[in-house]
């Protein structure tokens, strides 16, 4: 356990220098208040959490660090994101892949500059696709390895456009039962 908070600190003082927080395989169940302390004075643009066990990304992590551009949660427990995550004006890559997501964060089309949505591989079966048609900054949605009923499957195919990339596995014949 010392080993890993010793890492923790050791990675929290590399983005002193670079403002790219990388927490990734630090066997983290949430972003410990020490680390908000530690980076109270750093402008950080990109923070990956990805490789961990976090289950909640709290409403602190939007308040705290502001000015993210990129955010990689991939390979983690979380099922759902806070509503903060909107206030991250900067925000443009965001990666909730391989996680617990079963309903899709609808706080992603309040990110006003979100252009690239990684959210495969997890357990969505349901999108508004409405709302992807309404928004005008996402270019990129990865929804690939989600378990999608076949309506949804079929509004998302014509949800891309002449600028939008919608990526989704095709549909199983076997999967309806």
């Amino acid at each position: 356990m010392a080993h890993e908070v010793v890492e923790v600190v050791r990675r929290c003082e590399e983005a002193k220098e670079t403002f790219i927080l990388d927490l990734s395989k630090c066997k983290l169940t949430q972003v410990p208040d020490a680390v908000y302390h530690l980076m109270k004075n750093t402008p950080l643009i990109k923070c990956d959490l990805s490789g961990n066990v976090i289950k909640i990304i709290s409403a602190k992590f939007s308040m705290k660090f502001n000015l993210l551009a990129e955010i990689n949660l991939s390979r983690n427990e979380i099922a759902r994101l806070p509503d903060e995550l909107e206030s991250l004006e900067s925000l443009s890559i965001l990666n909730i892949s391989h996680n617990s997501f079963i309903t899709f964060p609808t706080v992603v089309f309040k990110v006003p500059k979100l252009k690239t949505l990684i959210a495969n591989d997890n357990a969505i079966v349901e999108v508004d696709t409405d709302e992807i048609d309404i928004n005008k900054t996402l270019e990129f949605i990865d929804l690939r390895n989600n378990p999608f009923s076949r309506g949804c499957l079929k509004r998302l195919k014509n949800c891309a456009d002449g600028h939008r990339m919608v990526l989704v596995s095709e549909h199983k014949e076997d999967d309806d039962w």
